[in-house]
C-alpha cells in the first residue's frame, strides 16, 4: 500500500516512522509521500490561503495547491482520496478495514477555517474522527493511518492480532493476563492455565460479552448474535442479578 499526505505541517508525520509502523515501512510492507502543498504555490509569500468570497470569519485554503499536488502524484488503480473533515464519515474499524484493501491511500489534511469548496472535487470520500474539533487533519489522519496499516499482511507479529482486536469482531476485547500468575493479591483466572482450549475460548467470548454489555451496549445491538452468544449473555445477566441481590 501506498500512502501519501498532502499537508502544511510535514514534520508531524515523523511519527509513522516509529514502532510498528516504521519497521513496516523499513521491509517495504507500505510506503509513505508526505507533501507539504505550500512547495505548489506561485507567489513569493507561499500563501495556500484567501479569504472567503462573501465574508466570515477565517480563512479558506485555496484550490490550486492542492490540485497541483495531486497532479503530481502517481495514481494506483485502487486509490481512495480522502478529505479529513468534521462532515465527514466517521472513522471506526470497520473503515479502516475496508481502506487496507487498497492500492494507495491520499490523505488531505485542512487547516484554517476550511477549504475552497472545489477541493472536494478532488476526493473520493471524507472522513472524521468524531464530533469535535482539532486544528487540523494530520492527527486525524495519523491516527487513521495507524488503525490502517497495522492490517496489512506481515505489519503485525502475530497474525491472529487484528482478528481478535476490540471492534474487529463487533465485541470489546476480552481481558489478557501475562506472568506472574498472581500479583499483588490479584490471580489470573484459573480457565487460562488449565490447557484446555475449548473452555478458553468459551471463557473469552464470554468476558468479551460481558465488558461489551458494560461498557459499550450499543454494539450488542448490531452484533450477530449467535445461540452460544445468547446463552453466554444470560449467563452474565444470572451473575449480575445474583450479585445484586447479595448485596
Amino acid at each position: 500500500m501506498r500512502v501519501d499526505i498532502l499537508t502544511l505541517f510535514p514534520d508531524m508525520f515523523a511519527t509513522l516512522h516509529q514502532s510498528l509502523l516504521g519497521k513496516a515501512l523499513d521491509r517495504d510492507l507500505w510506503s509513505l509521500n508526505v507533501v507539504n502543498f505550500r512547495d505548489y504555490t506561485h507567489d513569493k509569500h507561499q500563501h495556500v490561503d484567501d479569504t472567503p468570497y462573501g465574508g466570515g470569519a477565517g480563512m479558506l485554503l485555496k484550490p490550486g495547491p492542492i490540485y497541483e499536488a495531486m497532479d503530481a502524484l502517481p495514481k494506483l488503480p485502487q486509490r481512495r482520496v480522502i478529505l479529513l473533515d468534521p462532515a465527514g464519515r466517521q472513522f471506526n474499524q470497520q473503515v479502516a478495514d475496508e481502506w487496507s484493501q487498497s492500492d494507495q491511500l491520499v490523505f488531505i489534511c485542512g487547516h484554517y477555517e476550511g477549504y475552497d469548496e472545489r477541493i472536494r472535487a478532488l476526493v473520493t470520500e471524507e472522513a472524521s474522527l468524531g464530533d469535535f474539533v482539532i486544528t487540523g487533519g494530520e492527527l486525524a489522519a495519523m491516527t487513521m493511518i495507524d488503525a490502517t496499516v497495522r492490517l496489512l499482511p506481515g505489519v503485525l507479529g502475530n497474525e491472529d492480532s487484528p482478528i481478535t482486536d476490540s471492534f474487529a469482531t463487533g465485541l470489546l476485547e476480552y481481558p489478557q493476563y501475562t506472568r506472574p500468575p498472581e500479583y499483588r493479591g490479584m490471580a489470573v483466572p484459573e480457565v487460562l492455565m488449565n490447557g484446555d482450549h475449548g473452555k478458553i475460548g468459551r471463557w473469552r467470548y464470554k468476558e468479551a460479552l460481558r465488558r461489551t454489555l458494560e461498557r459499550r451496549p450499543d454494539l450488542l445491538k448490531t452484533y450477530p448474535m449467535d445461540d452460544l452468544g445468547r446463552e453466554l449473555l444470560r449467563e452474565i445477566r444470572d451473575e449480575e442479578s445474583q450479585q445484586h441481590s447479595e448485596k
